[in-house]
């Protein structure tokens, strides 16, 4: 018995890294898990053959748990229509939604091309909006029916959301606009018994390893391995299960042994004339203001 037991879970991106590492956990810890992934390479373009959804749902089943795997593109329409459908038709319910697919196209912004800054953005925002908003229907009817959820979403922001990060505009951009899809839903999606949040995580995965190879490396034999994946997935079973009952709207970043409550934008110096500013005027206050505010941190990669 474990803190998911009974509940059905789908992860998007889920035959490598992190998702791998969150399908896993999920299934030990009692969930029927709908593993989904494309089966790119690290940028989004086909890599061989082979299902590497199959292969986690064989290595849940080798533990003795329960799953399914499904291949479709989860930034399509038809794709997330079919994805929630596998959930429902197989095990005949949804309890938790895992955000996680997504590559990287990596660019300084002078030389990063239109389709690379809408693939990234593509796979990364629309591929959380639209199995959030597929399921989102189904348990709003659900909810309608007399048969309220104890649903859960896990969205996947990233440092990059948070910070930005030199040479990944695209991403950086497509991952602040996770924070706000998750605020925003999970507003409107309480009243149906959705809570939603999102993680800011990081792991060694194929999408870091060249970015921060030094950092990313594996440990001595023995030793605490801060960066690996499976680090991240405890809190991701945590609030994908009945037990996060409450906690909605919040953003986490999880690394290593650590865990972080992100606050997120708040007002800081304010400064009210009670009438219409001069550029002069204005400015002036602007730099009283920031004289008196906390200085921000520094975006990633940045000198």
């Amino acid at each position: 018995m474990g803190i998911c037991d009974g509940r059905v879970v789908i992860v998007t991106g889920a035959g490598r890294g992190l998702g791998r590492a969150h399908a896993l956990a999920f299934a030990a810890e009692g969930a029927r898990v709908v593993v989904n992934d494309l089966g790119t390479g690290p940028d989004g373009t086909p890599a061989g053959t082979g299902s590497p959804a199959a292969e986690v749902v064989a290595e849940i089943g080798a533990r003795g748990g329960t799953a399914v795997a499904h291949g479709g593109d989860v930034a399509s329409a038809a794709g997330a229509a079919g994805l929630v459908d596998c959930a429902l038709d197989t095990f005949g319910r949804l309890d938790t939604l895992v955000n996680n697919a997504g590559f990287l196209r990596d660019r300084m912004l002078v030389n990063l091309e239109e389709e690379d800054w809408e693939a990234v953005v593509r796979v990364h925002l629309t591929g959380h909006f639209l199995p959030l908003r597929r399921a989102a229907a189904w348990w709003r009817a659900e909810a309608k029916a007399g048969r309220t959820p104890t649903a859960r979403v896990v969205n996947t922001s990233s440092g990059a959301g948070l910070l930005g990060s030199v040479g990944q505009g695209n991403y950086s951009a497509a991952k602040a606009a996770v924070l706000g899809l998750t605020l925003v839903s999970a507003a409107e999606l309480a009243r149906y018994g959705v809570q939603v949040n999102a993680i800011a995580p990081a792991a060694r995965t194929r999408m870091t390893e060249r970015t921060f190879a030094e950092a990313m490396a594996a440990p001595a034999a023995g030793e605490f391995d801060a960066m690996a994946p499976e680090n991240v997935s405890p809190l991701v079973v945590w609030l994908g299960s009945a037990d996060s009952a409450g906690v909605t709207g919040r953003v986490f970043e999880a690394e290593g042994g650590r865990i972080t409550v992100m606050d997120g934008w708040r007002p800081g110096p304010t400064a009210d004339k009670g009438a219409r500013w001069t550029p002069a005027e204005a400015g002036g206050a602007a730099l009283g203001l920031l004289a008196k505010a906390d200085t921000p941190l520094p975006v990633y990669g940045a000198e």
